[in-house]
């Protein structure tokens, strides 16, 4: 009798099991699954999500040419629509063959565009990119991106990101307020951009860039937001003449937020402007908090920080650094503020978990750690980590925490420095 034959299990399976395999292989693998056999010779034609990267192509004298080809001829055999194509090459910067790929996506049915391409020569969006309708998903790196006056926007867009991209100010602004659906921005390594956001469906914002302003018009629904905004000069003159509150323009119509992260100068950029003190703002969502370089010795940026914390009656977790410029002195102004102007009747029924990082025991800073240790009756820990530059105030800093009246019997202080902690 003669061998019987192994029946070939992978083969018989569901198509759509099949598919689900092949696109977890890097696209070279999942195209080399055509010489197994006649049944699988064109496979991976149908797959409808393709990921092309550095690693597609391995002879490296020729990569961009063969890359050029490896993809063109991916897209050429390839049947059926296409739902997410994903480029990201350091190989590949200007070339007409892009504007062609995606002119032929734009007539397969992308919904997920991904173009990140080398450091060079910029590469110019064709304009075909605004003829995918059924766009949801869309991220750029290091390109010029100029809509047509035609362009009427991406109905179907959930999440745009933009890094390094070349556009006027009032194209991303048209942009955004054309996209009906959008609920996650991303906007990244901008020069000197003033920037007011109009998007009812927004929920995550990721801002960092050299910002001039920035005016949150109409996002009710915003939940999760980080910014690091750059400052030169040019900017910080900017920042000096305004007379609006930016606190207001910024945190005055985000009612459902939960969770926030200001970095570098975000606090700087809050505290200009008058606050009305007659418009309270309360976040009853807003549970994280995070604040990196708060200058403890700037009162305004002080107050916006105890405006944040003490108007976020549910907030469970704060993580503050200081400026490591920043030097203990015997002496500071206005500390008088703390049992005057401080909230008296302020407690947080939730905060469990303090993280003070970059701190130099300055007056304010240690007052603010007072402050929230008395009025924090679940507290649970309080991590503290001295700035690298403060060596003889270390002591002194652990001394007076250990002092401060606690409102949690449960509550520890853990001091960090370098490698070693000191709990209390």
């Amino acid at each position: 009798m003669g061998d019987v034959e192994d029946p070939d299990l992978i083969s018989d399976l569901p198509q759509s099991i099949l598919e689900s395999i092949l696109t977890r292989l890097p696209i070279r693998d999942a195209v080399r699954t055509s010489i197994l056999s006649s049944k699988w010779r064109y496979r991976w034609t149908t797959l409808t999500h393709l990921v092309f990267d550095d690693k597609c192509v391995s002879d490296r004298p020729v990569v961009e040419n063969c890359m050029i080809k490896f993809i063109t001829r991916a897209l050429f055999l390839h049947q059926g629509p296409i739902h997410k194509f994903h480029l990201s090459t350091s190989y590949l910067q200007c070339c007409p063959d892009i504007d062609q790929w995606i002119l032929f996506l734009s007539r397969s049915d992308i919904k997920e565009l991904v173009l990140e391409l080398g450091e060079g020569e910029w590469f110019r969006v064709p304009s075909c990119l605004f003829n995918c309708k059924k766009l949801t998903y869309l991220e750029l790196f290091r390109c010029e991106f100029d809509p047509p006056p035609t362009f009427k926007g991406f109905l179907c867009l959930r999440s745009l990101s933009l890094h390094q991209v070349l556009v006027a100010p009032e194209a991303i602004e048209s942009l955004i307020s054309s996209c009906p659906l959008l609920e996650s921005l991303a906007l990244s390594y901008f020069d000197s951009l003033a920037l007011n956001i109009h998007a009812p469906n927004l929920k995550y914002l990721c801002l960092e860039g050299e910002f001039t302003d920035i005016c949150l018009e109409n996002t009710p629904l915003l939940v999760a937001m980080s910014v690091a905004m750059y400052l030169n000069d040019d900017i910080a003159e900017c920042f000096e003449q305004s007379s609006s509150c930016n606190f207001i323009k910024f945190l005055g119509g985000v009612p459902r937020l939960e969770r926030l992260a200001g970095h570098i100068y975000f606090t700087k950029y809050l505290s200009i402007g008058d606050y009305p003190g007659s418009q309270a703002i309360t976040y009853s969502h807003l549970k994280i908090i995070e604040l990196y370089q708060v200058s403890f010795e700037d009162m305004k940026e002080i107050r916006v920080v105890l405006r944040l914390i003490t108007n976020s009656p549910n907030l469970k977790e704060l993580r503050v650094s200081g400026l490591s410029t920043a030097v203990a002195s015997a002496e500071a102004l206005d500390l008088e503020f703390w049992a005057k102007d401080c909230p008296k009747d302020c407690t947080f029924k939730q905060l469990k978990v303090v993280k003070m990082t970059d701190m130099s025991g300055v007056p304010h800073e240690m007052e603010f750690l007072k402050f929230l240790l008395v009025n924090s009756p679940v507290l649970e820990t309080m991590s503290i980590t001295p700035c690298v530059y403060v060596m003889d105030g270390r002591l002194n800093m652990l001394v007076q925490l250990v002092r401060f009246r606690r409102a949690s019997a449960e509550a520890e202080i853990i001091f960090t420095q370098d490698e070693t902690l000191c709990a209390s």
